[in-house]
């Protein structure tokens, strides 16, 4: 099969590694890439967000399957647009992506649909929703309803600090967004689940956990992640188990119901908290940086799995997975999620490499002449396995302090949770 895969991170550079080995892969292209993809993928200079121009693509390269990474291109109609076209697409059509695209839609399906998520209010006045903060003290939590490059989300332990998130959404800060989301801070442990839908039925992944805030003891801004693991400790069978029949597979046929089936990966952002899993917010794609540690873990071709999640086809489905532990470490460019600088070389990977059980994912690169140069704020995923968390997290430290690149910097505690659990 030919296959094409959009997008142009870490995420995509894990697809890419994993569906290169996959005996069904003929031609394997990305679009548009990075240094990393190049090396398992032809990568073509496309612009995603023009629809038409991918599918012509597409029937020039004669291309069989598209795998859609990014939530933008999905939540913009694509796999629609491809569809119609007559290519066969993994990832939810637009109506179903509103899981991702607006906060307030996924609130709103789990109110009513009894699935476990915290009390909110929905504004589209900014005196309104701060009147309700001071009603409701804090720490609150204030989310912007669409999509924000993963900055829409604001944990505000004081009542200004919420006021503040509110005015700033609501004057552009993020974009143009017309509607805020106020929801209750919920206490507990974070864990990212994922689970294949074709519509009907739902096959569970892998667990994960991600660390978001910039610096070590998760202290600093939020960013789009930091680093992950695999498998979460805090999701035991018994857990996993609630997750699937609480939330996934009510999500899952409220949206049959509605006659917007969902196809593709549904992930969920969970706060396991003392009364057990609720629902933070709905991704509907890849997680990254939890997919480079599930790519790693998968002992399964993933490729049938895909085309069988687009072609309703899972419920007879089972995948199986490695033992073994696995970590990523994300080197970002000094100054993420802040200003940074692009252009700096970044050396020492091969040396890096060649560690036992390490793979390196490429997120924000791109080859100038000889050399691999930044192109991005999130850089590098230095990704581990091991026996444990704490020998996947030995080894990808081991693989970061070959790397040669003085702009760059990268958290040390990666896994500490799991590794504190495992002493």
């Amino acid at each position: 099969m030919n296959i094409l895969i959009l997008g142009s991170g870490g995420r995509e550079h894990a697809l890419a590694w994993k569906i290169a080995a996959s005996p069904l892969t003929t031609k394997l292209y990305c679009a548009p890439g990075n240094a990393g993809i190049a090396q398992e993928a032809t990568c073509v200079a496309l612009d995603i967000a023009d629809h038409p121009a991918v599918i012509a693509f597409c029937k020039n390269a004669k291309i069989d399957f598209v795998v859609v990474g990014p939530e933008v291109p999905l939540v913009a109609g694509i796999v629609d647009d491809l569809e119609a076209a007559g290519i066969k697409t993994f990832g939810p059509a637009r109506a179903a992506a509103q899981l991702e695209g607006s906060k307030g839609f996924t609130k709103d399906l789990c109110k009513a649909n009894n699935i476990p998520t915290a009390a909110y209010e929905r504004f589209t006045d900014g005196a309104a929703a701060k009147a309700y903060v001071r009603r409701q003290g804090a720490p609150i939590v204030v989310k912007a309803d669409g999509l924000a490059a993963g900055k829409g989300v604001v944990v505000a332990s004081t009542v200004d600090d919420a006021e503040a998130a509110i005015d700033m959404i609501f004057s552009g800060g993020l974009g143009d967004m017309a509607e805020v989301v106020v929801e209750d801070c919920l206490i507990g442990e974070e864990a990212s689940f994922f689970a294949l839908c074709d519509g009907d039925t739902a096959l569970q992944l892998a667990s994960a956990q991600d660390h978001k805030r910039a610096y070590d003891g998760d202290k600093g801004p939020n960013t789009g992640g930091m680093g992950a693991y695999s498998p979460a400790p805090v999701m035991t069978e018994a857990m996993n188990k609630r997750v699937m029949d609480e939330i996934v597979l009510p999500t899952v046929a409220a949206l049959k119901k509605a006659g917007t089936p969902f196809k593709g990966v549904l992930f969920a952002g969970l706060m396991i908290t003392k009364d057990g899993p609720q629902l933070i917010e709905y991704n509907v794609r890849f997680g990254d940086p939890e997919t480079q540690v599930i790519m790693l873990r998968m002992m399964s071709d993933i490729l049938p799995a895909l085309i069988a999640a687009r072609d309703g086809q899972l419920k007879n489905f089972d995948l199986r997975w490695y033992g073994d532990a696995a970590l990523t470490v994300v080197m970002a460019a000094k100054g993420y999620p802040g200003s940074y600088a692009k252009g700096t070389v970044i050396k020492g990977l091969d040396a890096a490499a060649e560690i036992d059980g390490v793979e390196i994912f490429h997120a924000g690169t791109k080859a100038e002449g000889d050399n691999i140069v930044a192109n991005g704020g999130r850089v590098l995923n230095v990704c581990a396995r091991g026996k444990t968390v704490a020998e996947a997290q030995a080894r990808a430290y081991e693989a970061v302090d070959r790397i040669d690149w003085p702009e760059g910097f990268c958290r040390r505690d990666i896994g500490w949770q799991a590794i504190a659990r495992e002493k």
